[in-house]
């Protein structure tokens, strides 16, 4: 197989003006082909950073989900290091006049509610605005870019806009981040943005992230695993209602779980819906944080069996179905305060992106189940996308 070369590393390789000033978004779980941090990697080759820019969870990746993230002096390089989850979400001018240009390079989990693509989207903004080039140094999808395996819903963004999903998109996109920058700068900017992306190198679209022979480097705390990648799009609608998906235990987004739950009555009815490339396995945990702190739960633990089958997102709306269907009573909608949506309130549409899958549930939970294939449609969202796919 191939050895895949990172954006970062193709970067490198051209020949550049060392002159230039340069800001860079980044954070500590982003290194080039031979493992050496980003940051390191630029400086070494002669390159003028000024500036580093770090996501949610801040520029080490230790920050709690949705907590506030301060400015900091990066360690490694004694670079001032400007937060884009604190105070400002979008880069102010004054943190870009003294830049030649502006490097983003951070790992995605081909997502929609997963914010790292949120944060770019604001620098799109910032960029345009104060007539800074943006160069984006593209990673592999972990979910593949196979685009038949995209899922929505697509994102209202007239009812469900927020910072887990700013601009119409799928939940599963299916495309890399340089490609979601080459399709937003067009429909968003109509190419009025100075932007260049750098490709990976010897990636295939049909490509998983355990079919690439990379060590695996969690790109936030709760991505704590290869199998957490795969089950994170499904399970993480349990944020939205009164049930544990895990955190405050070693498989955040690889089960679900209450304290009135039955775990062996429920990995029956999963495993019984015949839901293809899964399995579920009763599991008991007690979690050391977050919802049910201390409380001994029942619930069940996904094991993806084929991942060139499995439908996370179609799996997640399935397995909630089942919930309000078994307990109707205990399941109820969950505030989940961030510091981006500091009440927390409408979480689970903000989730799906769209308030008729909450909307599906409460009117027919039965018929639910015949609707989640027609919720989970991308609609023209291929076509759409076709002109900016960089990979074959």
């Amino acid at each position: 197989m191939a050895r895949i070369f990172f954006g970062i590393d193709h970067f490198l390789q051209t020949k550049q003006d060392k002159t230039k000033r340069w800001g860079l978004v980044t954070n500590d779980a982003v290194f080039t082909h031979d493992f050496v941090p980003v940051r390191q990697a630029l400086l070494k080759k002669g390159f003028q950073l000024v500036r580093l820019f770090s996501p949610e969870h801040g520029l080490q990746v230790v920050g709690a989900d949705g907590a506030k993230m301060a400015h900091q002096t990066d360690a490694l390089t004694g670079l001032p290091v400007f937060s884009l989850y604190g105070d400002n979400l979008r880069p102010p001018a004054e943190v870009l006049q003294d830049l030649d240009g502006i490097l983003f390079d951070l790992p995605d989990v081909g997502v929609r509610f997963y914010t790292y693509i949120w944060t770019l989207s604001y620098l799109m903004e910032a960029c345009h605005a104060a007539q800074v080039p943006l160069i984006v140094l593209d990673r592999p999808n972990p979910l593949s870019g196979n685009l038949a395996l995209a899922e929505g819903p697509m994102l209202d963004e007239t009812q469900a806009a927020s910072f887990i999903g700013r601009w119409r998109i799928p939940i599963r996109h299916s495309l890399t981040i340089g490609e979601l920058t080459l399709y937003w700068q067009k429909h968003r900017f109509g190419d009025a943005l100075d932007l260049s992306v750098y490709q990976v190198q010897n990636w295939k679209r049909e490509q998983f992230f355990q079919d690439l022979g990379l060590p695996f480097v969690p790109s936030s705390p709760a991505i704590s695993s290869v199998e957490t990648l795969l089950t994170y799009p499904a399970l993480c609608f349990l944020e939205g209602l009164h049930v544990s998906e895990g955190r405050g235990t070693a498989f955040p987004f690889r089960v679900c779980g209450a304290p009135w739950m039955d775990g062996l009555v429920l990995a029956k009815a999963f495993n019984d819906s015949g839901l293809d490339g899964v399995k579920a396995r009763p599991f008991s945990f007690i979690p050391s944080e977050g919802l049910y702190k201390n409380q001994a739960c029942q619930g069940i633990m996904l094991h993806v069996l084929d991942v060139a089958t499995f439908r996370p997102v179609y799996v997640g709306l399935y397995l909630v179905g089942l919930l309000k269907k078994r307990y109707p009573a205990q399941l109820q909608w969950a505030n989940y305060p961030t510091h981006v949506n500091k009440t927390g309130t409408r979480h689970f549409d903000l989730l799906t992106g769209t308030p008729a899958v909450r909307e599906a549930l409460e009117e027919d939970g039965d018929q639910f189940f015949n609707q989640i294939r027609d919720l989970t449609g991308v609609g023209d969202w291929l076509e759409k996308t076709k002109a900016f796919l960089l990979y074959q």
